[in-house]
């Protein structure tokens, strides 16, 4: 396993970069201090990643911290050649649906009962032409704080 390095900080955060030379994926954590306050993953297949998880301490909410990860994914994405991203997300979250419209998601399908913990429905959503200019531009909007 690749040693972890620490690499670009964003509002007080610093990213640790776990993902090294693997062609897996790519994961990303966002530590303040010596706490771990979020963390993401992206795994490829073919042209496509998919968004494994996004997760960012509930005192840590509402920072941007979780637009940040997604920020990184997606360059890491297009960086290795994607050009659609694919994630699950429980069907009421409202949050997290808010998030990923901003980065393009839109719902394609649903998995019922995918969720084990109470039998929750997962709404698959997908973000396509990531590998556009205008994409680019979306994330670099994000990126500065901004809305799409």
């Amino acid at each position: 396993m690749p040693r972890p390095q620490v690499i670009a900080g964003h509002r007080g955060c610093f990213w640790l970069n776990c993902d090294g030379a693997t062609a897996a994926g790519c994961y990303r954590v966002a530590i303040e201090g010596s706490r771990v306050v979020g963390f993401a993953g992206l795994l490829y297949a073919a042209d496509d990643g998919h968004v494994t998880t996004v997760a960012v301490d509930n005192t840590c909410r509402r920072r941007g911290i979780a637009t940040a990860l997604l920020v990184a994914l997606a360059a890491d994405a297009r960086a290795r050649g994607c050009s659609a991203l694919t994630l699950e997300v429980r069907a009421g979250n409202t949050a997290a649906l808010a998030l990923y419209r901003q980065f393009g998601f839109a719902p394609a399908g649903v998995r019922k009962g995918y969720y084990t913990d109470n039998g929750e429905d997962a709404l698959v959503l997908w973000a396509t032409d990531i590998d556009t200019a205008a994409y680019a531009t979306r994330l670099e909007t994000l990126s500065a704080g901004g809305a799409p």
